[in-house]
């Protein structure tokens, strides 16, 4: 356990030095320059100015004493300041981090209690429902995420003004106002989770249900719904429990673009806000938020693997 949880640590620096090394190399390269954002208020700023100011920001100096300069500050506690409103990048990035967490959080439950439900129900019966939750992972594979938030948005906030269109409300300041502010974006991105985690669940429980030991359990007149609820789902879960560290992985990416359509102030608006205006540490804040909660969310899929099946990373 010590040498595992060792490996863990390092390869977790590792790949925390990777993402942010690589961002700052890409956000350095990418087209756009932060001086010149800085100075869009001034109608014509003179090479002294621009000058001045990119010296202000450290940005004369060579791309890896930057960096350096950086990865010091960080060590120390500090992500730097935003070059725009001046404020600490951490004090702004937590600030917003609860909203993102939120929205992926309740994602996550929803499609998980609706994916894994379906697909239980799917692998048991077959049939006419098999064939259902076909039709509906395509369906939700194949139906674009903008479009539906756009559909979502017209139907239910505009047509029949049941949600707000925009705009978070935090849930400690009105616990109904947070759930109508962040259903819409729930809705777009549980969409295409539920059936992607309801696929999984099938097949892997289809594969434990031919099992011999089902097989065997059946032949003894056990219940199904005890058989279903406590053995074959269990031992169908690992698989499971990956697909649900994947999602949660990719619906960092989702709120990038949930939070940009409904205009909810969160880390994935900051990301895109922070690219168009090239605001390097901003942008190296999230990305070292993002990795930091890869690397969380990996470790507790490792530790739900230890738990439904202790023989996980056991030697023989």
């Amino acid at each position: 356990m010590i040498r595992t949880t060792l490996q863990w640590l390092a390869s977790s620096f590792v790949l925390l030095f990777t993402v942010t090394a690589l961002t700052f190399v890409l956000a350095s390269l990418a087209p756009g320059d932060a001086v010149q954002a800085v100075l869009s208020d001034q109608a014509n700023p003179t090479p002294m100015q621009y000058a001045q100011v990119r010296q202000q920001l450290g940005l004369d100096r060579p791309l890896l004493e930057q960096y350096w300069h950086w990865l010091t500050n960080v060590l120390h506690g500090n992500l730097g300041t935003d070059l725009f409103s001046g404020q600490p990048v951490a004090d702004t990035l937590n600030g917003q981090l609860g909203t993102s967490l939120s929205i992926i959080s309740v994602t996550l439950v929803v499609a998980t209690i609706l994916g894994v439900g379906a697909g239980v129900v799917s692998a048991v019966r077959g049939g006419l429902i098999g064939k259902a939750l076909e039709v509906a992972t395509a369906v939700g594979f194949a139906v674009p995420n903008f479009w539906l938030a756009l559909v979502l948005i017209e139907i239910f906030a505009i047509g029949i003004p049941l949600f707000p269109a925009t705009g978070y409300i935090p849930l400690g300041e009105n616990p109904v106002g947070w759930a109508q502010s962040i259903a819409l974006p729930v809705i777009t991105l549980a969409a295409g989770a539920t059936t992607f985690i309801a696929r999984q669940t099938r097949d892997s429980m289809m594969r434990v249900l031919a099992k011999d030991f089902i097989i065997a359990l059946r032949a003894h007149g056990l219940p199904m719904r005890s058989i279903v609820f406590k053995h074959a789902l269990r031992n169908a879960a690992v698989p499971v429990v990956t697909t649900l560290g994947l999602m949660f992985i990719g619906l960092l990416g989702g709120t990038v673009f949930v939070e940009n359509i409904f205009a909810i102030a969160g880390i994935g608006q900051q990301a895109v806000n922070a690219s168009l205006t090239h605001n390097l540490p901003m942008i190296e804040g999230v990305a070292l938020y993002f990795a930091v909660i890869v690397v969380v969310v990996n470790l507790l899929v490792d530790i739900s693997y230890r738990f439904l099946s202790p023989t996980v990373g056991v030697k023989s």
